[in-house]
């Protein structure tokens, strides 16, 4: 299992009156983590009812290669400049299910 592909869904919720922050800080984390080593797409997403509410879609070719990319000195960056401003965070490790028939 180490060596298949993982898709991550983080769920970060940040506190009303600093989203826009939240925002800005998640929108750098795109291009560097793009060129990272096993990334195959890092997507963010804004809820179209709660402006709060932002989701990244990721797909890796292994879970340590992200576990690697969790380590990176943008990501410490990250937690650092939204240090309080984040209500609510959640992360799924999931693994792609292909039908037997494929």
């Amino acid at each position: 299992m180490e060596h298949q592909k993982i898709t991550i869904v983080a769920t970060i919720t940040a506190k009303p009156e600093k989203s826009e922050l939240v925002k800005n800080e998640l929108l750098k984390l795109i291009e560097v983590t793009k060129t990272e080593k096993g990334c195959i797409n890092y997507d963010l997403h804004q809820d179209n009812e709660d402006e709060n509410k932002f989701l990244f879609y990721e797909n890796w070719e292994t879970r340590a290669l992200w576990q690697t990319h969790m380590a990176n000195d943008h990501i410490a960056a990250y937690l650092k400049a939204t240090e309080g401003a984040v209500a609510e965070f959640n992360l799924q490790e999931m693994t792609h299910i292909e039908p037997e028939n494929s």
